[in-house]
């Protein structure tokens, strides 16, 4: 009987460790079509949509956004100031909201002046992520190089450093780098494996 028990018990066990294996299989995809959907929407000029990882949940009411935003733009290149979260989700909140509405020209503002004041905010990563994408949708490569480059530098474990990286190496390769997007390509595969941004330099490393 306690044999038949702890086969029963194994069998239970399996069935849940096969239905996460799915899970994880399906959030990976997930992950990979939404990332590949994000980059054509800011490679076409199109509004990125709000994700968690983007802009915390609900955002700025637009006239909040733009006064923020105002504010942030105007900020000279100073010191930070003293973390207060809701006052970096506010003027994080309204940089976003520039991408959403095609600002891009205010937006690179917002982000620069943004990591000027609160350089260590929990937004910050997210943050000098977007300052590249948003240089990038402005078809200034050596900024966009730049914003994704310190974002690995800046933020060494922050969860955009993969998606930077891989970022890196299409603007690399459009500036004509290309010596370096090999060498960025493999870092990607090799330091970040399982994530959106390692399958897709997986693919590109094949093409090469």
């Amino acid at each position: 009987m306690q044999l038949q028990q702890m086969q029963d018990q194994l069998s239970r066990q399996q069935g849940i460790i096969e239905e996460l294996q799915n899970d994880v299989s399906r959030m990976k995809q997930e992950n990979l079509e939404r990332y590949q959907d994000l980059d054509r929407r800011i490679n076409s000029g199109a509004a990125p949509a709000a994700t968690p990882d983007n802009s915390s949940a609900g955002g700025a009411s637009g006239a909040a956004a733009g006064a923020a935003a105002g504010a942030a733009a105007q900020q000279p290149a100073a010191s930070s100031e003293p973390g207060d979260p809701a006052k970096e989700k506010l003027y994080y909140d309204a940089a976003f909201d520039l991408i959403k509405q095609k600002d891009f020209d205010k937006a690179s503002q917002a982000f620069n002046a943004f990591l000027r004041k609160y350089p260590n905010s929990q937004y910050a990563g997210n943050a000098q992520y977007w300052l590249g994408e948003v240089n990038l949708a402005k078809g200034d490569l050596q900024g966009a190089s730049q914003a994704f480059a310190q974002v690995s530098q800046k933020y060494p474990k922050h969860s955009k450093v993969p998606d930077s990286l891989y970022k890196l190496a299409d603007v690399e390769r459009r500036l004509g780098h290309t010596d370096k997007v090999k060498g960025i390509l493999q870092q990607v595969v090799t330091q970040y494996p399982g994530t959106s941004a390692a399958q897709l330099a997986q693919r590109d490393l094949q093409k090469l």
